[in-house]
């Protein structure tokens, strides 16, 4: 009996992947995609915005997340990132009305060295 295995897709539009759930690797909801930041200059992505908490959209606060420290899992159609929920609430992060500087290096800094992950421009 030959077994299905799911491809992992090389290419996806932004709009697919927008709103796509989180989960750590205990399967604990982390919230979902809210936007892409892209570096006009590289073509890369900056950063993924996570928004968690609240309910319908109110109380939630945004995560800048490196592109890298996610994947992606086709099975259960969602992003893994491997960061216990609690120790989210001390991840960098911003209100949804006050986002920061988009060229801010020291901000995203911070991003990657919080999710140990190395910086995609150096």
């Amino acid at each position: 009996m030959a077994s299905t295995v799911t491809q992992r897709p090389q290419v996806l539009s932004a709009d697919t992947l927008k709103n796509e759930k989180v989960v750590n690797a205990a399967g604990e909801s982390l919230g979902h995609i809210q936007d892409y930041m892209i570096d006009i200059d590289s073509g890369r992505i900056a950063y993924c915005v996570l928004s968690f908490g609240g309910i319908l959209g109110l109380g939630d606060k945004l995560f800048a997340v490196p592109w890298q420290s996610m994947r992606l899992d086709t099975e259960q159609q969602c992003f893994v990132l491997n960061v216990p929920k609690d120790r989210l609430a001390e991840a960098p992060g911003f209100d949804k009305d006050l986002w920061p500087e988009t060229g801010d290096r020291k901000f995203q800094s911070r991003v990657y060295s919080f999710y140990n992950v190395r910086a995609y421009w150096e």
